[in-house]
């Protein structure tokens, strides 16, 4: 068991669940990853079971490498109660509930990439977000609203974007499918081209399943126009997050990150061509989990 004085880090989004364990120092030494995790699962019991099935699976891989004196989370969805899912955590992992803290998974994110009022994070997983936190520590945001009714640019956008296109299209001319490197490389993920597979996928599968169907898109955006298009235009969807924050807190560097974001280069590439020029863009594969656990530590 190595480094009972460390801090751990988790950063829970809808596609996976990432863990850091690192020392006062801020060196990390151990990470690893679990299945996805939201704090919208506390909405059902049958969320929170998951939810918890999940924290135990990422507690037994965190205590084979160290058991951690501070915890802090950030959970996509989270909005402020938390002390049930800090019971969880401490219990699970033995630490103390006055040593865990729970932020937004964005908060997290951010902080990964610009002290507070120094830009703009735009944040694409399976949905999307742009943040900035002020120099007095108030989250601002934009977008983030969730992918039922927007989150334009992530991956759950992605892969609906996709599906719409292609059943559109099969509605006007059935078996175009067959013609369209999209269109097989989506029905090869989701089981076969009959309408009951893709059914059964988009309404039963969980958001973080349905968002990783956008990896299928971008690996036919090559190949195939529409599937080039949904991608440049997940990119101007996520420049219209960081110009609706630079419109109300004026020029600021911008950061884009997460896993969506990195699916293929015409996302950023597109995103760079829709921002005003005068908005700066770096593109950063984010480990808000270490910073997490770096925070974390600092608690120790």
């Amino acid at each position: 068991m190595e480094d009972a004085d460390s801090g751990l880090g988790i950063d829970a989004g809808g596609t996976q669940t990432r863990w850091a364990l690192a020392r006062p120092d801020g060196t990390v030494f151990a990470s690893g990853h679990v299945a996805g995790a939201s704090a919208l699962q506390m909405a059902s019991s049958a969320g929170r079971e998951l939810l918890h099935a999940t924290f135990a699976a990422l507690a037994r891989d965190v205590l084979a490498r160290g058991r951690p004196a501070s915890i802090c989370a950030g959970l996509t969805g989270f909005g402020g109660d938390g002390a049930v899912l800090a019971g969880w955590l401490g219990e699970l992992l033995g630490v103390a509930p006055g040593a865990i803290s729970l932020r937004n998974d964005i908060e997290i994110a951010y902080l990964d990439s610009f002290e507070p009022g120094a830009g703009y994070l735009v944040y694409a997983g399976t949905g999307s977000i742009a943040a900035f936190i002020g120099t007095d520590g108030t989250f601002h945001r934009a977008g983030g609203h969730g992918v039922m009714l927007d989150d334009g640019g992530g991956g759950f956008w992605i892969a609906r974007e996709a599906m719409r296109r292609i059943w559109r299209r099969e509605d006007e001319t059935p078996g175009a499918w067959r013609d369209s490197p999209m269109a097989q490389a989506v029905f090869d993920h989701v089981g076969g081209s009959d309408w009951s597979f893709s059914r059964q996928f988009i309404y039963t599968r969980e958001r973080g399943e349905i968002g990783r169907l956008a990896l299928a898109v971008a690996a036919s955006a090559d190949a195939d126009p529409d599937a080039l298009a949904i991608l440049q235009a997940a990119g101007r969807e996520l420049a219209r997050l960081a110009a609706a924050l630079a419109g109300r807190f004026g020029v600021r560097p911008v950061v884009l990150a997460g896993r969506a974001a990195s699916l293929h280069p015409v996302i950023a590439t597109s995103m760079r061509a829709a921002l005003p020029h005068t908005l700066s863009l770096q593109q950063k594969d984010a480990q808000p989990h270490f910073a997490a656990a770096r925070l974390a530590a600092r608690l120790t």
